[in-house]
């Protein structure tokens, strides 16, 4: 049987699409399709019935990265697709992104949503990641697929 793992992100300065380019040629290597909805390019909203892994960078309005400028802006679809339909529940974990040179805010948006939405937060990467990223992110990914898929069989 052929593996799958199921990606939804947003990419808006194409650091994130990047990073899941990278990594959609490292699952290949091994065999395993990757299925990856970028949903600013594919606004409508649909019902997810597969379960999937959700990528988001971290864009806040101002602050200064130690006590305020938590607010997410221009990444909010995500999160409103995650809402829609409770397409939430068959995420099995978030991946965050962002720029370390923004210390709190670092991968901040994404840790939000996991206690918005009740999923973990798998790992974090730095812009467009490195090749160290792509490997130990598609291990965790594997990992946390698995866990998933047994919790729903109990």
């Amino acid at each position: 049987m052929n593996k799958q793992i199921n990606i939804i992100y947003i990419s808006l300065s194409g650091n994130t699409k990047a990073f899941i380019g990278k990594l959609m040629q490292y699952f290949a290597a091994q065999g395993v399709t990757v299925n990856a909805l970028n949903v600013k390019e594919f606004p409508e909203f649909t019902k997810l019935k597969k379960p999937f892994v959700t990528f988001l960078p971290t864009f806040l309005k101002g602050g200064n990265g130690v006590d305020n400028g938590y607010t997410e802006i221009l990444t909010t679809i995500l999160g409103d697709y995650l809402a829609y339909e409770n397409n939430y529940r068959h995420c099995y974990g978030i991946i965050g992104s962002g720029n370390r040179n923004f210390n709190k805010q670092f991968a901040l948006t994404a840790k939000q949503y996991a206690s918005r939405f009740g999923f973990p937060m798998i790992a974090e990467f730095e812009l467009r990641g490195t090749k160290n990223d792509v490997s130990r992110i598609a291990q965790k990914i594997t990992a946390q697929q698995e866990i998933f898929e047994k919790q729903k069989q109990e």
